[in-house]
């Protein structure tokens, strides 16, 4: 069982946790890490895959095609 002074001391961190990570310099850095990064383009095997997902729900995937 949690005391009171453990409960709040648990919720002030868990709030100081997330300004941290949302602050602006915190999400910057993180853009910078290989493994936050985005790619800026899929490898055509998944693109295919993608493609096929697309034409059995019935949609358009010609706009897909660059």
């Amino acid at each position: 069982m949690m005391t009171r002074n453990k409960g709040k001391k648990a919720e002030g961190l868990a709030a100081e946790v997330r300004r941290q990570f949302t602050a602006e310099t915190v999400t910057r850095f993180l853009r910078t890490l290989p493994a936050f990064g985005t790619e800026a383009e899929i490898p055509e095997r998944f693109r295919e895959l993608l493609d096929r997902l697309d034409r059995a729900e019935g949609r358009d995937v010609s706009w897909r095609r660059q």
